[in-house]
């Protein structure tokens, strides 16, 4: 069976999201990435600077390479992991994939030890139309991905999600990429 081809723009989009969140990265750190993608390309590039790296997507076949685990995962309301497990969380591009945005916000706060760290990356209520045009008529980023967003957020909209439901704190906000993303960075109290 053949892989399906990436869509031209998808690793550069990839490569912007990865630059931006690699400094908010500590060393000898153990990492959850969430939404790993089917190459772990992120945990794959922090390897030599963390302690551990675990991986869950729902499309991704399970596999082992030095620190670096990666694992299926449909998130059904719970993550499969115990309290206070990990020192950073992060999610690039794929909190707006989630059905229930609040419960996925809920278990990241749980299993991240006090003082952990969320960095997440969510497109902005502006890219909306730009991303489908650039899925749906000229085809350089996948209409797959797009066709299954089901929310786009802004500052105010991240803040209200992290911090007033999700009792996180240290909210660190910014738009990049011609404010067609956002960047958020939270810590559990």
């Amino acid at each position: 069976m053949t892989m399906k081809e990436e869509p031209i723009l998808e690793p550069i989009l990839r490569y912007f999201r990865l630059s931006k969140v690699l400094r908010h990265i500590p060393h000898n750190v153990v990492v959850l990435d969430i939404g790993c993608g089917t190459k772990a390309t992120f945990l794959r590039h922090i390897s030599p600077r963390i302690r551990q790296g675990i991986g869950v997507d729902f499309k991704v076949d399970p596999f082992e390479s030095g620190n670096i685990t990666v694992s299926p995962l449909h998130f059904s309301g719970q993550l499969p992991f115990s309290d206070a497990t990990f020192d950073v969380v992060t999610m690039l591009a794929v909190l707006e994939h989630i059905e229930h945005e609040s419960a996925m916000v809920t278990e990241v706060y749980r299993v991240l030890v006090p003082g952990g760290k969320l960095v997440l990356t969510v497109p902005s209520v502006w890219a909306q139309p730009v991303l489908e045009f650039l899925a749906y008529r000229l085809k350089i980023v996948s209409e797959d991905e797009i066709r299954d967003h089901k929310r786009y957020y802004n500052r105010q909209k991240l803040y209200q999600i992290l911090i007033k439901k999700g009792g996180f704190s240290d909210f660190n906000h910014q738009y990049f990429q011609l404010r067609m993303n956002n960047f958020c960075t939270v810590n559990k109290q």
